[in-house]
């Protein structure tokens, strides 16, 4: 049992003001891989659902008629981020492409926000629900620092000064904004097949009542999705805490990194190269006019 936990021993050894990347790419690639990528898929699909963020989106129809390509880049560009760092070449690269793809767009700084706080909030509360153990006070900070300096080299600005504050700042603005509108029902048709993906295949046959089962019901309202019926809630629940609790008591650390032989995805199966990652120019709307 003493080795499921070296990892976490390891973590709680660094410093998470300096060793916040080393911590975070841990949770990743070690201690947590299918559930950070199950909740970043949540953490994205919850930022395309404010209703200013979503029309943002349905008007390039990156998301409801390029819906893998989108995809694809999305977690490519952050992958790069988490595996390398934004001041090694590939990490800065990917980075200087995200700055590139928002600069046509006049984005408040709230929306901004918002979506950071989704990245930071989301999958740590998933990993509170569903992980095989609770994220410690190094990861929650490793994550906030993450995406403090993500936000920082954004030009994203008051930013929350912990990821307490953060997550108290999300709530309200989660609270406030996010309200039922029909570009986020339409960019939650298009991408519900990445999450269908996330679901075993035994129980592929309830493959969309469980999709609808992992939202939270302000988000089902927002996309409006229909709330699955209690046996499949309650069944999800069940499954996912049995999964950590078998997990954690016969589970071993994980000895291959997520990620160890690349970055794959279905768009580039011969690979990609960083700056063509994203909408090319022809599909981005121009900066309306002042």
């Amino acid at each position: 049992m003493r080795a499921r936990y070296a990892n976490l021993t390891r973590i709680r050894a660094l410093d998470p003001e300096r060793d916040y990347l080393a911590i975070y790419q841990t949770m990743l690639r070690y201690e947590f891989p299918w559930d950070m990528k199950l909740g970043l898929n949540l953490a994205f699909n919850r930022s395309f659902s404010i209703p200013a963020i979503a029309a943002v989106h349905t008007a390039t129809g990156e998301l409801t008629e390029r819906t893998q390509k989108r995809i694809d880049d999305t977690g490519l560009l952050m992958y790069e981020m988490v595996l390398n760092g934004f001041d090694q070449p590939r990490g800065r690269d990917a980075l200087r492409r995200i700055n590139q793809i928002h600069r046509p767009y006049d984005i408040p700084n709230d929306d901004y926000l918002y979506v950071l706080g989704c990245l930071v909030v989301i999958p740590t509360r998933w990993l509170q629900h569903y992980g095989w153990r609770h994220p410690c006070c190094h990861e929650r900070r490793a994550t906030y620092l993450f995406y403090r300096e993500l936000g920082r080299r954004m030009g994203i600005t008051e930013i929350p000064s912990s990821y307490e504050e953060f997550e108290t700042w999300f709530d309200a603005y989660d609270a406030a904004h996010l309200q039922p509108n029909d570009d986020a029902a339409a960019i939650e048709r298009a991408t519900r097949m990445l999450m269908l993906t996330r679901i075993p295949k035994p129980l592929a046959p309830l493959g969309n009542a469980l999709v609808s089962a992992m939202y939270d019901a302000p988000l089902r309202r927002a996309m409006r999705v229909d709330a699955p019926a209690w046996p499949v809630r309650a069944g999800l629940h069940a499954v996912l805490k049995l999964r950590a609790g078998l997990q954690r008591w016969f589970g071993a650390p994980r000895t291959t990194a997520l990620f160890a032989n690349g970055i794959k995805a279905k768009s580039y199966p011969d690979g990609y190269e960083i700056s063509q990652l994203g909408p090319q120019q022809d599909h981005v709307p121009r900066r309306p006019s002042a």
